[in-house]
């Protein structure tokens, strides 16, 4: 006995499959104008579009909201579908429906990737899928990217893109009713407290230089002037604003070692 699954309210052990030639015939008279029709194949290919959003599956995503967008991309299926052509339905809608769960998922990410990069991410998946299937085992990377013809950097790239993003402040850790967060696993060897320290007193040493010296420095060392265009712009010789430019930064390293 099949078990109940509700996904959007519709229970997927009952739900009805379509002979290739039911679907044909539904197809035709669909296509006629025949509401009745597209509405039995919309249902009787619902389990297209359970076994499409499998592939999607252990993302994150909501299930209901998945199936709800392969619906979508299965309507577009029905109502563009070419009865002329000696394809089977199913060969075409299930590009349709994946296509139409891709541009949700790229659409609603919390990160902003591009099409083509999330397109690349779906083929390295899929390849990654295949691999497992026919070699029993995790493929590396370097093995994906030689299937795809891709650089590793590529393949890193692109699964980075589709990773869901995670909270500095998501605990990964609980003890005793203490939970330790990513933030607390991140070290940052630039902000340390020493740097902090010397950057205070830096500013203290700086706010006691006089205006001039003041202007000096900051057209040396952040406007990159050479100590001829600080004369000529401040009005003085280039040996005034050696000497001042060597009394300021004496001051500074003085307060400095203090």
């Amino acid at each position: 006995m099949q078990c109940k699954v509700e996904i959007c309210g519709v229970n997927t052990a009952r739900l009805k499959v379509l002979k290739n030639e039911e679907t044909r015939e539904l197809l035709i008279k669909a296509k006629a104008g025949d509401m009745q029709a597209r509405e039995e194949l919309i249902s009787g290919n619902l389990r297209l579009v359970l076994s499409v959003i499998q592939k999607f599956s252990g993302r994150g995503e909501n299930v209901d909201d998945l199936f709800q967008v392969g619906c979508i991309g299965l309507i577009k299926a029905i109502d563009n579908f070419d009865i002329t052509q000696d394809v089977r339905f199913s060969t075409y809608g299930v590009p349709m429906i994946s296509g139409e769960i891709r541009r949700y998922l790229r659409d609603n990410s919390a990160l902003r990737v591009s099409r083509s990069l999330r397109d690349t991410a779906y083929r390295v998946i899929q390849a990654k899928e295949n691999y497992i299937n026919e070699h029993q085992r995790e493929p590396s990377v370097e093995d994906i990217a030689k299937l795809l013809d891709l650089q590793v950097s590529e393949v890193v790239m692109a699964l980075d893109a589709i990773s869901d993003p995670v909270s500095l402040f998501e605990p990964v850790y609980s003890d005793a009713g203490e939970s330790v967060a990513v933030m607390d696993q991140i070290g940052d060897s630039k902000n340390t407290d020493a740097a902090w320290l010397e950057r205070i007193a830096l500013t203290e040493a700086v706010d006691k230089l006089g205006a001039r010296e003041k202007r000096i420095l900051s057209m040396r060392f952040f406007e990159g002037r050479t100590q001829m265009e600080v004369a000529s712009a401040i009005g003085i010789s280039q040996a005034q604003v050696s000497r001042l430019e060597k009394n300021a930064v004496g001051q500074i390293k003085k307060a400095l070692w203090q």
